[in-house]
């Protein structure tokens, strides 16, 4: 297909995308935009945020501000009140947040008890645990990993947002961001179910830490850039920016994950899509993804507004996107 057929292609099979960004070789070779979107605007990424985190801790841990990720979460809040009979927040690390590994006292998520909190961190906290103990069961979470941010705020004594503009976003071209702080549960609600183009945003608590699962905005061009710096093994433009064991690790499958999501394995919050090809990608809700093929060295980055229950973008980029630009 041309570009004219790909973009009728793509406004007509799936009709949410806004943006779409192509690297090969560390080039970009195709962009286009639909819903009125410019390539300058961005998108509220949802859960391919938790891959920019794994990013900034891996950040993190090279600039000495934490010394392992299998320290205790508790070591970096010793002022926290452990409740009457928990044992098992004791044993938490910060590896078990990464992996999706920790355990949680609830069976859904606790949106109006944590949203509506002062102090997200205390709050995720307040749930961390539980009388099963360490299970190593895998259990994904969007508000309990809000534990992340709040460590690499507390450790560097940066707003996380500010981590990442000198760390990692303005160094490798992406545009400065700044927190988004919701007043209220409507204008929260708003946020993430806006269609609309956003601006340079980081949702963020009422402490100004920014979510950990969700409510980054980008566009697809930045999100490939992000893509091609795990490609490049954490090196831009000669410098390294993350170090490349890190990663290593942080794409390397820690447990693999059934029907329910979709037989991929799971890295450091990234997801293994194809472990004998070493295809990784970060991916969030309605269709917003960061693909990465090393043996086509290949990245594909995909904006998308919200409409829930899109599970097929993987392998719509796989079927129609990635042989277009593979030739």
């Amino acid at each position: 297909m041309n570009k004219k057929e790909m973009h009728d292609f793509i406004k007509e099979k799936q009709p949410n995308i806004c943006q779409i960004s192509c690297y090969k070789d560390g080039k970009e070779v195709y962009s286009d935009e639909w819903n009125n979107y410019k390539k300058i605007d961005t998108c509220h990424v949802m859960s391919a945020a938790k891959s920019i985190v794994a990013l900034l801790v891996g950040i993190a841990l090279d600039k000495g501000f934490i010394k392992s990720i299998d320290q205790p979460v508790l070591d970096f809040f010793p002022e926290y009140k452990i409740k009457r009979g928990e044992k098992t927040i004791q044993q938490v690390t910060i590896k078990h947040l990464l992996t999706m590994t920790a355990p949680y006292k609830y069976k859904y998520e606790p949106w109006t008890k944590i949203c509506s909190s002062d102090d997200w961190t205390i709050s995720a906290l307040d749930f961390l645990g539980g009388r099963k103990g360490l299970t190593g069961q895998f259990k994904y979470s969007t508000l309990g990993i809000h534990i992340l941010t709040g460590i690499i705020s507390k450790t560097s004594g940066l707003k996380v947002v500010d981590f990442a503009n000198e760390f990692l976003f303005e160094p490798i071209g992406v545009e400065k961001h700044i927190n988004y702080l919701a007043e209220t549960a409507e204008e929260h609600k708003h946020f993430i179910m806006c269609k609309d183009p956003q601006k340079n945003i980081w949702f963020c608590d009422p402490k100004g830490i920014g979510s950990a699962g969700y409510g980054l905005c980008f566009s697809a061009t930045d999100m490939a850039k992000i893509g091609q710096l795990c490609l490049d093994k954490g090196v831009h433009n000669g410098k390294q920016i993350v170090s490349s064991k890190w990663i290593e690790e942080m794409i390397k499958p820690n447990y693999r994950c059934g029907d329910e999501f979709r037989n991929m394995s799971y890295g450091y919050l990234w997801w293994i899509v194809d472990e004998n090809k070493h295809i990784f990608a970060a991916i969030g809700n309605s269709g917003n993804v960061i693909y990465v093929n090393p043996s086509k060295n290949i990245v594909i980055a995909v904006t998308s507004y919200f409409k829930p229950t899109i599970f097929d973008r993987i392998d719509f980029i796989q079927k129609y996107i990635e042989p277009c630009i593979s030739i």
